[in-house]
């Protein structure tokens, strides 16, 4: 049995809305006149960021997913970065955006980018909707950020702890609690 937990909010679902609002905004004047941008998300935790970013893109766009993991279901990156569903289309000379949940370590992300850059798209940036700067291992940077957050161990919004929480419409952090509190 896991220890009890409960989950404070930190960034509320009205501030994430206005902010992908404008990352939106920024993204758009950045590839106006692309043909079609391929926005790749990393599952499993960008899937409700995806969704909403790009319901706010007003440009065409084709989604795609990549599935990498380094957590399995701890709370610790093994910093070893395994490929665990690779892209259905190709992406050579094309506009790419890859969608990321959250930079902690940066091993993630910054392994994916180079999977992805050898594939010569015309074009590759990327977004992470939270960054952890303070817990930095990999000299990486995405070109956009949603939020900077403290060194916490977070949840929801498609962020989960052990498959848990991913449904919060929030982004919470967990706190860990001696006292039995009713699961999350």
């Amino acid at each position: 049995m896991s220890r009890p937990y409960v989950i404070d909010q930190m960034i509320s679902a009205k501030s994430i809305a206005a902010r992908i609002e404008a990352l939106a905004r920024e993204i758009h004047a950045a590839f106006d006149g692309t043909d079609k941008l391929v926005v790749v998300g990393l599952l499993r935790g960008s899937f409700v960021f995806i969704a909403d970013l790009v319901r706010e893109l007003d440009l065409p766009v084709e989604v795609d997913f990549i599935e990498a993991s380094s957590y399995g279901d701890g709370m610790v990156s093994s910093r070893e970065v395994r490929i665990l569903k690779d892209l259905r289309g190709t992406i050579e000379g094309r506009d790419v955006l890859i969608v990321e949940d959250i930079i902690d370590t940066g091993h993630t992300l910054s392994q994916v980018t180079d999977y992805l850059r050898s594939r010569h798209p015309a074009r590759l940036k990327t977004i992470a909707l939270l960054d952890k700067p303070a817990r930095r291992e990999v000299d990486f940077k995405a070109d956009w950020i949603g939020f900077e957050i403290p060194d916490a161990f977070v949840v929801g919004y498609g962020i989960d702890f052990a498959q848990r929480n991913r449904n919060l419409p929030f982004i919470g952090q967990v706190r860990f609690t001696d006292k039995p509190v009713n699961a999350a």
